[in-house]
């Protein structure tokens, strides 16, 4: 961005909140793409030039057209929660923060209407006071916002029942701002929200979301160990199989990766297996059955009434798994992997033996397409980029579907393409390529001529 078109966007601004200090703005250009070894050389130094936090519609209509008649690149953020440095910004200009504008809108039996920057943990209070819930949320959701959930997430806690976000009927409608001349707010239903679900902010910027709830059922959380990693993996799928028995988390972590879990020593022997459920108290009576099949031990156990005090099982799960084995030993790393479900545990054995403690087995189970599949975020031992490649390319050549978190080009991710939809939307909302760019390899961006 130029000094000039700099100066008289901030002076276009004067009353919304811009942000201007180096480091402050250098904070807010980042995320939690340093869990990938890859990525922290690749978008070293990447900053924005300054940070603007609307506080309504409004002004995010008014921020939308000053940077289309600047040409200057907007990069949207919510709580910067993300993992691929889909809030990085490639080419400057200005960061969009969005976790002002938190009205919770209307919460009603089954559905929600919320601002972009209402926090997960927020929303999920509220809709709890007349008996509902989010269907489902990323580890950390204490933290996150609706709007980044929808433009970079994919599932997470609740996914076991609900599937993941993108699927059909998860969200019901988003409301986002055009990066045109004269911006438009334009409000997608249905399917059509497909267009900018999971885009990573390339596709217009959300301010707000309509999502479908779940009835809410007091949840327990319980440990359960093993001797056997391949006992605790057969557990979760046979739990995660049970129609019957209502629950929320399955996630399944060979040894040593519960060594990592500090707060949770004194209830998982060293060298076992763990499996940590969330799983609705009427559905606990049948569950000792289940583990003593498998040969496991219920070690932990805490009804619904006592969440809230204490440590949170569903906060070392998915993705905080990383988080804190990386509190550990920061060479450590991960994947996103999708087991398909013709190859199912008998790949997972041989995947499991086949790479030893290299490749640290961390399942998490999940309905996909009516069948409960295993997710993985496996731990790497990470050494260099090459051997990660290899790693990769051994398991897709297995059949193993990769989300490769290791890189922030959307089709080298887990969308592998960019759907069509998307492109079509993208050129009629962003006719200038300002939203995010360089996160796609269909999409050149090219710094404009002063204006």
């Amino acid at each position: 961005m130029t000094i000039k078109n700099l100066d008289a966007l901030i002076h276009s601004l004067a009353d919304i909140e811009v942000i201007t200090d180096a480091s402050q703005v250098a904070k807010l250009s980042q995320d939690y793409h340093t869990f990938s070894p890859v990525l922290v050389p690749q978008l070293a130094g990447k900053v924005g030039d300054l940070v603007v936090r609307p506080a309504n519609e409004e002004e995010v209509l008014k921020v939308a057209a000053m940077c289309a008649r600047y040409r200057i690149p907007v990069t949207v953020r919510g709580a910067g929660t993300g993992n691929y440095g889909q809030c990085v910004p490639l080419h400057g200009g200005v960061i969009l923060d969005m976790t002002k504008m938190q009205d919770i809108l209307w919460v009603k039996p089954g559905v929600a209407r919320v601002e972009a920057g209402v926090k997960l943990a927020a929303l999920d209070k509220q809709a709890r006071e007349i008996g509902w819930e989010m269907r489902m949320a990323p580890s950390t959701y204490r933290t996150a916002t609706i709007a980044g959930f929808v433009a970079g997430g994919s599932g997470g806690i609740g996914s076991i029942q609900y599937g993941l976000l993108g699927d059909r009927g998860n969200i019901l409608a988003l409301r986002v701002v055009t990066l045109e001349d004269e911006p438009r707010v334009i409000e997608l239903r249905g399917d059509d929200v497909q267009k900018v679900n999971h885009a990573w902010g390339i596709n217009g910027i959300i301010t707000q979301v309509e999502i479908p709830l779940a009835a809410a059922y007091p949840w327990a959380e319980v440990i359960v160990t093993f001797d056997d990693f391949m006992n605790a993996a057969k557990f979760g799928q046979s739990l995660g199989n049970a129609d019957g028995m209502i629950k929320k988390l399955i996630s399944v972590f060979a040894s040593p990766i519960p060594q990592y879990f500090h707060a949770l020593h004194s209830h998982i022997p060293e060298g076992s297996h763990s499996a940590f459920l969330l799983l609705a108290e009427s559905s606990l009576e049948l569950l000792p059955g289940l583990v003593q099949q498998f040969g496991g031990q219920i070690t932990y156990q805490k009804l619904a009434h006592e969440a809230g005090k204490g440590v949170s099982l569903a906060e070392f799960t998915w993705n905080h798994t990383t988080l804190h084995a990386r509190s550990v030993d920061t060479s450590i790393t991960y994947l996103q992997s999708v087991i398909p479900p013709d190859k199912g545990l008998p790949l997972v054995e041989h995947l499991y033996h086949y790479f030893g403690d290299e490749v640290m087995m961390h399942l998490e189970f999940m309905r996909m397409n009516g069948v409960v599949v295993v997710g993985a975020l496996q731990l790497v031992r990470y050494t260099t980029a090459q051997r990660l490649n290899e790693i990769i390319r051994y398991h897709e050549a297995k059949g193993v579907f990769i989300a490769n978190p290791h890189t922030y080009i959307i089709e080298d991710g887990g969308r592998k393409v960019i759907d069509p939809e998307q492109l079509k939307f993208k050129e009629m909302v962003d006719p200038y390529r300002l939203m995010n760019p360089g996160k796609s390899k269909m999409l050149q961006f090219n710094i404009p001529d002063d204006k």
